[in-house]
């Protein structure tokens, strides 16, 4: 497993379905489904924490304050600034797992600049959400595209790059269905050095048309092979659904691109280390197509 190390996050303790962390100096406790053991809670932090989001029977569910909880809150993590807030359905606005991955394409984006400093590097980053990994990438010195449905995400992720001082960066920011873009951008004959995709794993289309992951992956990775540059540097494939093991991501990934571009193909779980047991949680999949050394 992949283990994320962050100063400003810490997941302090698991149990009963429920993990208690810190974001700064706000403490939240917050519903995971995976956390199927209990636990004796002794930190008194159980105790004293901000606010707990409480599902609700009927789907969805609300933040229960018990402190006065700010409406946005900024974490950091090395030169990357992050506003917090908190969401419907449990979220903060950051995925603190994610770490990993937004350290590994920095370093793969730093590797490439210092073997040819002319070399422009373009990064495509769909369903980008508040810009995380976006970020990563213009702090490396990459030109960013990146794609999210939601205007509101957009925004934030724009304001997470003026609070990281990036915003003169080269980047699109922009509001528009992923998979109708990449269309555009084939048809256009745009192309990209890396691809980062964090598909949601369930939702609805604009015309009520179900969107399930393990239904619509394959063709969505297929999709994007011609917006890739003859040697590109990464594609990087996130997911949260169960239903696929790394094994069957990393899977998809060998066939669909190793036979055009070489390289290699890993996948693993990414986690959090639980402060309590010295335990991680695992928090995802991400599978990784690189262009070997």
């Amino acid at each position: 497993m992949r283990i994320a190390d962050w100063n400003d996050y810490e997941l302090i303790d698991t149990g009963s379905g429920e993990r208690l962390e810190r974001w700064g100096d706000i403490l939240l406790i917050r519903p995971d489904p995976q956390i199927i053991w209990k636990s004796d809670k002794k930190d008194p932090r159980w105790k004293n924490a901000h606010a707990r989001y409480r599902r609700s029977n009927t789907g969805g569910g609300r933040w229960e304050a018990y402190k006065k909880l700010p409406d946005v809150w900024k974490i950091t993590r090395g030169p990357l600034v992050f506003r917090l807030k908190p969401m419907g359905f449990k979220h903060t606005g950051v995925f603190p797992e994610q770490a990993v991955n937004w350290d590994y394409t920095a370093a793969r984006i730093r590797a490439a600049k210092k073997k040819d400093p002319a070399r422009e590097i373009r990064v495509l980053n769909l369903f980008g959400y508040t810009g995380a990994a976006t970020l990563a990438c213009m702090e490396a010195g990459a030109a960013v595209t990146h794609v999210d449905a939601s205007k509101g995400m957009v925004q934030w992720a724009r304001e997470n790059a003026a609070a990281s001082g990036l915003a003169e960066r080269p980047v699109r920011w922009l509001v528009d269905d992923c998979l109708k873009f990449v269309q555009r951008e084939i048809r256009r004959g745009n192309h990209y050095d890396g691809i980062i995709m964090d598909p949601p794993s369930y939702g609805r289309g604009p015309g009520g048309e179900v969107w399930k992951l393990e239904e619509q992956l394959y063709g969505l990775v297929e999709l994007c092979l011609p917006v890739l540059t003859e040697n590109p540097l990464f594609f990087i494939l996130n997911s949260y659904t169960t239903g696929l093991s790394p094994s069957v991501m990393a899977y998809l990934l060998g066939v669909l691109l190793k036979p055009r571009f070489g390289g290699a193909v890993s996948a693993d779980e990414i986690g959090l280390p639980v402060t309590a047991t010295g335990l991680a949680l695992p928090c995802g999949s991400t599978a990784i197509w690189s262009e070997g050394e």
